[in-house]
C-alpha cells in the first residue's frame, strides 16, 4: 500500500506528504474546525453573556432555581426507584406486582379494562435440559449488519440452538440480516441452517438499517410471541418460559429483560459499562415498572405480542427505533413491563470512541423522539397521571437536562472571572447538591452490585471503582448530550455501528457460558 502511494504521488508529479504536515491535512482542519465551533457554542459564548449579564449587576437567579428543580427532581427519582427495588428485594413474594404509586395515590390512577386473556400452548426443553413450561409457538429475531458481526453471529446462534428452553408448540429463529457484499460467513449460516430447521435465514436485499431488517422479519414470523435481539445477546435458557408468563394473562403487551455486559473483563471501560448496566436494568428501569407500572423497549432482549409489534413496525428513519415504537406502543394503548429475571448477556464497547459514538446516538435519538411525541404523550388518555408525569420527565429529560445542567460550567467560569461579588450561596448550594446526587449514585450502585449475578465478571471492587470516577463520566455524559443536541439542532444524523468483536468465555453462573467456536452439531 505504502509503494503504490508513492508511485501514484510520483506520477503526478508531486512528492509523498511529509509526517510533519499530516497536521493541516482536511481530516484534521475538520475535526479542528468541529471543535472550535463546539467549545464557542458550548463554553466560551454563554460565558460571556453570563459575564456581561453579572457585570451589569444581575444576578443568575432564574437559572439556578431551575438547576435546582433539576436536582431535587433527579434526586427524588433516584432515590425512589433504589428504595422500591430494596423493598422489593426483601419482598419476594410481591414480584409481580407493579404499579406502587397507583395504589399509595389511587386517585392518580386511571381505571383501565384488562385486555382479553391469550390461550396457552405448551413449552418444553430438550431431554438434556429437563425443564417444562407454558407457551406458545414463538418468533426469535435476531437482527445482524453482517460486516460487523460476521465474529460473532455463529456462537450467538448456536447459543440460541443449544442452551435456550425451546417451546412444546415450536418455535422458528430468524436471522435477519444484511450486508453489501457477499460473506463467507453466509455458507457457514447456510450449513448451520440445514442441521437446525428452526434456523430461518432473511437476508434483506437493499437494507441500511437495523429497522428495515426487523420489518422484514415482522413480515414473515409466525409465531403468537415475537423476540428481539441483537446479534451479541446470549439470553438465558428460560428466557422465553418467563416472559411468556407475563404475556399470556393479557394484561401486558410487551416484556424488556435485563441486561448484564458479558465482556466486563475486556479492559476498564467495560468495567464502567457493566456496572452502569446493572444501575440501569436492575435498579432504574426495574424500579420504574414498580412504581408506575410502565417500561421501555430497550433495542434488545424484548418480548412483543406479535399482533402488537406488527402493529407498531420500526421506522428506519429514527436514530432510536426502540424508542420510537415504544412512544408510539403507549400512546396507542400497549402495555410494557420490565422483568430483571428475565437475562442476557451482551457486549460492551471496548474503546472510549466506541462509547462516544453508542451514545451520542442514544442521545440524539431519545431527542428525536421526545421532539415528535411529547405533546401527544402528554394528550395521552392511555396513560393514567403517574404514567403521563413519569414519561414526560423522561422526555423532559432528554430534551433539557443536558444543556441545563451544562450551565453550570460557564456560570461558574463566568462567575469567577466577572467584576461582580461572587455568588457563594448558588457555589455551595451547587457543591451540596452535587454531593446528594453523588451520594445517591453510590447507594443505587451499592443495591445493583447486592443484587448482580453471583458469578458475574465483575465486582464490587468495580462498584467502587464506578463510584470514584461517577462524577467524571457524569460530564462525559453530559458533553455528549450536548454534541447530540448540537448536531441535532445542525440537522447531522449519523448512525455509527458498534463495532463487535469475539470475547473470551465467561461463566456468569446464570447457564450463560459463552458458546465454543461454530461447530457442527445434531439438530434438535
Amino acid at each position: 500500500m505504502a509503494q503504490a502511494g508513492q508511485i501514484h504521488h510520483k506520477e503526478l508529479g508531486q512528492q509523498p506528504m511529509k509526517p510533519s504536515l499530516a497536521l493541516f491535512a482536511e481530516p484534521v482542519l475538520a475535526l479542528a474546525r468541529r471543535s472550535f465551533w463546539l467549545s464557542l457554542w458550548l463554553l466560551w459564548a454563554p460565558m460571556v453573556i453570563y459575564m456581561a449579564w453579572l457585570n451589569r449587576g444581575h444576578d443568575l437567579v432564574l437559572i439556578q432555581l431551575a438547576l435546582l428543580v433539576v436536582a431535587v427532581i433527579g434526586l427524588g427519582v433516584i432515590n425512589g426507584e433504589t428504595a422500591v427495588v430494596f423493598y422489593q428485594h426483601w419482598r419476594p413474594s410481591a414480584a409481580h406486582q407493579r404499579g406502587w404509586l397507583q395504589r399509595w395515590l389511587p386517585w392518580l390512577a386511571s381505571p383501565r379494562l384488562p385486555a382479553p386473556p391469550r390461550p396457552q400452548g405448551g413449552m418444553s426443553r430438550s431431554t438434556d435440559l429437563g425443564v417444562t413450561a407454558q407457551g406458545p409457538f414463538v418468533s426469535v429475531v435476531v437482527v445482524a449488519y453482517l460486516p460487523n458481526e460476521q465474529e460473532i453471529i455463529e456462537e450467538t446462534l448456536l447459543h440460541w440452538l443449544t442452551q435456550v428452553e425451546v417451546p412444546m408448540a415450536g418455535w422458528e429463529l430468524i436471522l435477519a440480516y444484511n450486508t453489501p457484499s457477499p460473506l463467507p460467513v453466509e455458507a457457514r449460516l447456510r450449513q448451520l441452517a440445514r442441521q437446525h430447521p428452526a434456523l430461518v435465514l432473511l437476508p434483506v436485499a437493499q437494507s441500511r438499517s437495523k429497522a428495515a431488517n426487523l420489518n422484514a422479519a415482522l413480515s414473515q414470523v409466525k409465531g403468537e410471541m415475537t423476540c428481539i435481539f441483537d446479534a451479541d445477546h446470549h439470553p438465558s435458557p428460560d428466557c422465553l418460559r418467563r416472559a411468556w408468563e407475563w404475556l399470556a394473562p393479557g394484561h401486558y403487551d410487551g416484556v424488556q429483560g435485563r441486561n448484564i455486559i458479558r465482556n466486563a473483563g475486556d479492559n476498564w471501560l467495560t468495567h464502567l459499562v457493566a456496572v452502569e448496566f446493572e444501575s440501569i436494568y436492575g435498579v432504574s428501569h426495574y424500579g420504574r415498572s414498580l412504581l408506575a407500572d410502565t417500561a421501555l423497549f430497550g433495542g434488545s432482549n424484548g418480548y412483543w405480542r406479535t399482533a402488537a409489534i406488527r402493529d407498531l413496525g420500526f421506522y428506519p428513519n429514527r436514530l432510536t427505533e426502540d424508542i420510537d415504537a415504544t412512544v408510539r406502543g403507549i400512546l396507542r394503548g400497549y402495555r410494557l413491563v420490565h422483568d430483571p429475571a428475565i437475562v442476557t448477556t451482551e457486549l460492551a464497547p471496548t474503546s472510549l470512541r466506541g462509547l462516544w459514538l453508542q451514545r451520542q446516538r442514544w442521545s440524539q435519538g431519545w431527542l428525536e423522539v421526545a421532539w415528535i411525541y411529547m405533546d401527544r404523550v402528554g394528550r395521552s388518555p392511555h396513560l393514567d397521571p403517574v404514567q403521563k408525569t413519569y414519561w414526560l420527565l423522561m422526555l423532559l429529560f432528554s430534551q433539557c437536562f443536558y444543556p441545563l445542567v451544562w450551565q453550570v460550567v460557564p456560570m461558574l467560569l463566568s462567575i469567577h472571572f466577572s467584576i461582580s461579588n461572587r455568588d457563594l450561596n448558588f457555589e455551595n448550594l451547587n457543591m451540596v447538591m452535587m454531593g446528594l446526587l453523588t451520594l445517591s449514585v453510590i447507594l443505587q450502585v451499592a443495591l445493583a452490585m447486592r443484587l448482580r449475578p453471583t458469578h458475574s465478571a465483575y465486582s464490587r471492587r468495580h462498584g467502587v471503582l464506578y463510584c470514584a470516577l461517577s462524577p467524571v463520566y457524569f460530564w462525559f455524559k453530559v458533553l455528549v448530550g450536548m454534541v447530540a443536541l448540537y448536531n441535532h439542532l445542525c440537522g447531522s444524523r449519523v448512525w455509527h455501528v458498534t463495532a463487535r468483536t469475539q470475547s473470551p468465555p465467561a461463566d456468569l453462573g446464570l447457564g450463560l457460558t459463552a458458546s465454543p467456536k461454530p461447530c457442527s452439531v445434531k439438530s434438535r
